[in-house]
């Protein structure tokens, strides 16, 4: 890098400059975050923006950064008040007609949804999401509106209420339907179904996402998605594109209670996982009984590092989350390639035989 670069010049005048930026951060930070445990991120954000500020980046890079920053501030505050609730995102085609037996599908699926206290997250639009919606009911309803330069209206379930956000930024509305998803449901649909379902498998199976059901839904005798598999199988399986094992992220069913059975089955023990240090946990409703434990190196211990599972209680490094303190941890070095072998993992830790009889030692 030259001498004359202005980016050499910024990071050498940012490193040898006065502490002063630094200082004001600091006391703007002790005054709104001092007891805070995110205080340093916080820090770390308000630094990134000073910086930008001193290289002056161009307008549309700025209204960028801003509307990003503004947009998630926007969001995270208002799904505060659905925190700790369990939501599903449902997508699928808005085309689909109301007359379309997909149409009832869907709406049974929402309604399955809400009688297991569960939220139906969609796009806000027509079709699918509209029949998703009205299964639901608004209270178990969450829309995720995309802001477009013609009139977007979310549907009438949702519309002008507090369960109804409107994303200005279509990456920021992606995030937010994984993020705040338990599960993800697909009925069949267009161009943008495919690119959700290529994207949430995408993120799962590289680890950027945590795991969470993802259940291909179809009408009962549907050929959509059973033609989606077979490509999978014969064309990226068959060809070493993804693992065989990926295939074990993907669960097809033909009905809403059907659907509705996998997901109850994934929280059935399994509750959330987490890593700490080197560590990989599965956090779990009840512990494993001694037969089970038994079993694990042998079924799964190709998907560790180097030793085995061991399964234990909360450790210090958790105490952000003091309210799962009772959840029992199966811990293990995970080497974060076989995502489908830790969705059987998963599978198998929900399995009412290997799970021990509550009152014995």
């Amino acid at each position: 890098m030259q001498d004359n670069d202005p980016a050499d010049y910024l990071s050498r005048h940012w490193q040898t400059g006065s502490n002063e930026i630094p200082g004001r951060v600091d006391e703007l930070i002790a005054l709104c975050a001092a007891d805070s445990d995110n205080a340093p991120l916080y820090r770390d954000m308000l630094l990134d923006v000073i910086r930008m500020a001193q290289a002056d980046r161009n307008r549309w890079d700025a209204k960028i950064m801003l509307h990003t920053i503004r947009e998630m501030e926007q969001a995270f505050s208002r799904l505060e008040m659905f925190k700790r609730r369990r939501k599903v995102t449902v997508f699928g085609s808005a085309r689909t007609a109301p007359d379309h037996p997909l149409y009832a599908v869907a709406r049974d699926m929402g309604a399955a949804l809400a009688a297991n206290d569960y939220m139906a997250i969609t796009g806000a639009g027509g079709g699918i999401m509209t029949a998703t919606h009205e299964g639901a009911g608004l209270d178990h309803s969450l829309g995720f509106n995309i802001t477009l330069p013609f009139e977007q209206r979310s549907n009438t379930v949702v519309h002008g209420t507090s369960h109804d956000l409107a994303f200005g930024f279509f990456f920021l509305r992606k995030l937010f339907f994984v993020k705040e998803a338990d599960a993800l449901i697909l009925c069949p649909g267009g161009f943008g179904t495919l690119d959700e379902a290529l994207e949430v498998l995408t993120l799962v199976q590289t680890g950027k996402s945590p795991m969470v059901p993802i259940i291909l839904l179809d009408q009962p005798g549907g050929q959509y998605w059973q033609a989606f598999t077979q490509f999978v199988r014969s064309q990226l399986a068959d060809s070493a594109y993804i693992h065989p094992d990926d295939i074990n992220l993907l669960t097809p069913c033909n009905s809403p209670a059907e659907a509705m059975q996998v997901v109850l089955n994934f929280y059935s023990n399994y509750h959330s996982s987490r890593r700490v240090g080197e560590q990989f946990m599965l956090r779990l409703n009840r512990p494993l009984n001694e037969q089970a434990l038994a079993q694990l190196d042998t079924r799964f211990g190709h998907i560790c590092v180097s030793g085995g599972f061991v399964q234990q209680g909360m450790c210090e490094q958790e105490h952000d989350e003091p309210e799962l303190g009772t959840l029992t941890r199966l811990c293990f070095d995970f080497n974060e390639r076989d995502r489908g072998s830790l969705r059987a993992l998963i599978d198998f830790v929900n399995q009412p035989e290997n799970l021990k009889t509550p009152g014995t030692a």
